[in-house]
């Protein structure tokens, strides 16, 4: 049984690898596709011959060729007839064949077709002997192997073809760059696939659009694989309304138009894609438009480079160039393709030559009898005239005797000469060159059949014949000379058919002139530009400056991000200014200050990361709510937001930064890990695990680190450690961590900052740094570093803020300079920026001073540090509250 399953999977599998899904290197036509032509070469249907309809073709190619299932065949010949599909249709279609919106074409029984008139290129020379045919399937009919395929339709045409453990696609291109390409091989052997691209630069799709960068094609060409970015065709274009639209007027190759349209729509929806007002599709007769309004302000370019990364306005061609060689599949490259053809049509002439040769040399053998006959007309009327039926008339023709029933009384009579036409053979011109023809007939080998069998005989059987079925009408002097030119002009053509064959520069100069008249007669203009310039990714940093911005997200998840010059700075006790717009139930949980061009490092409760780009944020003002930040990245429905962290975009590819830095991670419950970067450096759109969290603990905060930097946690309970960041060993991205700090009983971590070590988010210890405390009641202080002595990790720690009822507990702890400005905001969304320095510097066991005045039921949610200070205001800007701002001490 083993034996069997593997001999019959392995004749399974050839005959879908052979005779199935891919195509042959010498005609670039699949087996469906070359007996759906033959067969309408079968049927008379060329160009000047009318439609037929398609069901009769699909009938004439499955009773005598194509064993299989109609819809095989008529799918096949449907692809054939569409300009969409087929750079150059080979099918010339009359009726619905479908359409770009992907509809189906209708039943075979509706709709007509013949050949187009490029195939007709395909087929010449077929009836010549010029390619090998085999037995159709029931053995009463012969089907060639593989056409003579007057261009390389291979290249020309394309593929894409599944098989078994292999697949083809094969990019179409332009026919008269392809035929350039292969006229420079035939003139230069040693020629490169850098200068063949020079004649073939990329494919050229029919549906046109644009080719995004260029290493994809080289790839390709060079290897026979690669990944070719394929783009619209757009441009911009004001409407009568007096708004922007981007105008698509090309689509990727194999793009289905509806579809696409569907896919942009709900990108808009889910607004992945912001800036869209419109979307409606124009198209006509005329040709593709596809109008998409945007909104009043939106930048044409940046939507644009949306849809391209999340739409189907941009797709990819995996270029994969198998196809059957000598009946293998194989691999090949740009050149190795080029050259297969160009082996097959030398074959091909070589084989029609040889054809022609041997219909010229047998022209010529009955020339040569008529010219003979023409010699001896006397003779020969009296042999044909005299003899009792055909066969004997034949045979004494043949043999150069009278019949045997004539005297030399009859002769006399009949004024003939009395010696029979053999004896004088040697007498006749036409007899020599003859004689002469058949010496060189011995010497190339071919047409000897056609010679006397016999020694001594005058004329062979097919000579016979033709001077028996010789009209009276060509007796005449007139006749007799064109017979003579005739036979004239055939020896010369049998000199120049013998010096075809024996010399290849002859053979390729003829395949390089008639591809030349191929090109001369179907070459068009290129439909699919180039864009050397681009890249296989879209580079949004060249769109967007690289500005300071405020990235704030809610309770709920709702994201923005705001250019930092909209918030003013105050004095400390101002009112401040109104942040974030927030829904009900809702308030500003987290802020971040960075840069447009910043990675963001997003970690959750669960300790999951995901990456996301600044730019990438949708951009709100002050007052804006956000955009829901899960329509940005995958977060789980039951995780949140806890912490985010900012890596430059070079640093992502410094193999020696990413495993000299760190991410350094705490969780409520006093746990505290850290893990090289280089574990969080390949992004993932569905994120990754950063640390295992316990059931009844969550993350908390995130830190990027250098490795050598002090630690700084402190609880509610309005205690706090420091130790060295050497004491927690770098551990992988799954595992829990080790204690931090000892909690009291009901409390939790708050907050946890680094010092020292050179990391960038670090508090640097020769700026004196101080230790931020705010708590929930919006006091808060600044207590110098130094009042902290170095503690071993996982200790209760020392009081860093005298917390009472009336302060609260503590929210958050930072370190902080002088120099810097902080960003306080609350859970009802008012936010104050305020200086450093204007915070009182005081001791540990203190409650500090009033940072910011709360309205009733109103909490601190969070504070930040600024990276560049702001001058200050000279007054309090109000918010929505029209409650006037106090300052002071509390």
């Amino acid at each position: 049984i083993e034996e069997e399953m593997k001999s019959s999977y392995i004749d399974y599998s050839m005959s879908v690898i052979v005779s199935r899904a891919l195509p042959d290197a010498r005609d670039g036509l699949k087996p469906v596709q070359r007996r759906i032509l033959y067969a309408m070469e079968d049927l008379g249907l060329d160009q000047s011959a009318n439609y037929k309809k398609s069901a009769r073709i699909v009938g004439e190619v499955l009773g005598k060729y194509h064993p299989h299932g109609d819809s095989a065949v008529y799918d096949a010949m449907v692809r054939m007839a569409q300009p969409w599909s087929l750079r150059y249709p080979l099918v010339d279609g009359q009726g619905n064949y479908g359409s770009l919106d992907g509809d189906a074409a209708a039943a075979m029984r509706y709709t007509e077709a013949r050949m187009e008139s490029v195939t007709e290129a395909l087929l010449t020379d077929l009836g010549k002997e010029t390619v090998d045919f085999r037995e159709n399937f029931d053995g009463t009919l012969e089907e060639p192997t593989v056409l003579p395929a007057g261009f390389p339709n291979m290249l020309v045409t394309g593929a894409s073809g599944i098989a078994v453990g292999m697949a083809t696609k094969i990019p179409p291109h332009n026919l008269g760059e392809t035929i350039d390409a292969v006229v420079a091989r035939i003139e230069d052997p040693e020629v490169t696939i850098p200068d063949l691209m020079k004649h073939v630069p990329a494919p050229d799709f029919p549906t046109g659009g644009v080719i995004y960068g260029y290493g994809g094609v080289q790839e390709a060409y060079k290897t026979g694989r690669g990944r070719v970015v394929m783009r619209a065709k757009m441009h911009e274009e004001e409407l009568d309304t007096g708004r922007q639209a981007l105008i698509a007027t090309e689509l990727p190759y194999q793009v289905n138009k509806s579809r696409m349209l569907e896919k942009i729509a709900d990108l808009v929806r889910q607004e992945r894609v912001e800036g869209i007002s419109g979307l409606r599709d124009e198209s006509d007769r005329e040709g593709l438009r596809v109008v998409i309004e945007l909104k009043q302000g939106a930048v044409p370019m940046v939507v644009k480079n949306k849809l391209f990364k999340h739409s189907h306005l941009q797709q990819t061609f995996g270029v994969n160039m198998v196809a059957l060689v000598n009946g293998r599949p194989q691999v090949l490259d740009l050149r190795e393709a080029i050259d297969v053809y160009v082996e097959h049509r030398e074959d091909v002439v070589r084989r029609r030559t040889q054809h022609e040769l041997r219909q010229a040399e047998e022209r010529a053998h009955v020339l040569e009898g008529l010219t003979l006959a023409l010699d001896h007309l006397d003779a020969v009327i009296t042999v044909i005239r005299h003899s009792p039926d055909t066969g004997e008339a034949r045979e004494n023709l043949m043999a150069g005797t009278y019949p045997s029933d004539l005297t030399e009384d009859d002769l006399d009579e009949l004024g003939v000469p009395r010696v029979p036409p053999i004896a004088q053979q040697n007498a006749g011109s036409g007899v020599q060159q003859r004689l002469e023809l058949e010496e060189a007939e011995e010497v190339g080998g071919d047409g000897a059949s056609d010679a006397p069998a016999e020694e001594g005989a005058w004329l062979s059987r097919r000579q016979a014949d033709a001077i028996l079925k010789l009209r009276l009408s060509r007796l005449t002097g007139l006749e007799r000379d064109k017979i003579a030119g005739e036979y004239r002009d055939i020896i010369q053509e049998i000199e120049r058919l013998r010096g075809i064959l024996a010399s290849r520069e002859r053979r390729l100069q003829i395949i390089k002139d008639e591809l030349l008249a191929v090109k001369d007669q179907y070459d068009d203009e290129r439909r699919t530009e180039i864009d050397y310039t681009g890249g296989d990714s879209i580079n949004m940093e060249d769109l967007i400056d690289d500005e300071p911005v405020v990235v704030t997200v809610t309770h709920q998840g709702l994201l923005k991000r705001t250019p930092i010059t909209e918030y003013r700075a105050q004095g400390r006790g101002g009112r401040g200014i109104r942040a974030s717009g927030t829904r009900e139930d809702d308030y500003v949980e987290h802020l971040f200050a960075g840069t447009t061009h910043d990675w963001l490092l997003f970690f959750t409760d669960h300790g999951q990361c995901y990456w996301l780009r600044v730019y990438d944020i949708p951009e709100g003002g002050r007052t804006a709510k956000g955009r829901s930040i899960r329509n940005l990245i995958q977060i789980a429905p039951d995780d949140s937001l806890r912490a985010i962290l900012a890596v430059e975009k070079d640093d992502f590819a410094d193999e020696d930064f990413l495993n000299s830095h760190y991410v350094l991670m705490a969780t409520r419950g006093g746990q505290v890990k850290k893990s090289t970067l280089e574990a969080f450096s390949r992004p993932r759109a569905d994120g990754i695990i950063a640390i295992k969290t316990a059931s009844d603990d969550e993350l908390l905060e995130a830190h990027l680190t250098s490795g050598d930097a002090c630690v700084v946690m402190a609880s509610s309970s309005g205690h706090a450690i420091r130790f060295d960041e050497e004491d927690v060993r770098p551990m992988g991205r799954k595992a829990m961590g080790v204690r931090g700090i000892r909690l009291t009983e009901g409390a939790e971590v708050v907050g946890m900052f680094t010092c020292g070590g050179g990391a960038a988010d670090a508090v640097h210890l020769e700026d004196d740094p101080h230790v931020l405390t705010v708590s929930q009641k919006g006091y808060g202080k600044r207590t110098p570093l130094a009042d902290y002595r170095q503690q071993g990790r996982g200790g209760k720690g020392l009081v860093t803020m005298n917390t009472t009822g009336r302060t609260g507990p503590l929210v958050t702890v930072k370190g902080v300079t002088a120099e810097e400005d902080l960003m306080v905001i609350t859970t009802a969304g008012t936010m104050i920026r305020t200086e450093v320095e204007g915070i009182s510097a005081m001791g540990r066991n203190t409650q500090g001073v009033k940072v910011i005045n709360l309205r009733s039921g109103d909490r601190i949610a969070d504070v930040t540090r600024l990276a560049d200070p702001a001058e200050h205001s000279d007054g309090a800007e109000e918010a929505e509250d029209p409650t006037p701002a106090t300052n002071g001490h509390a």
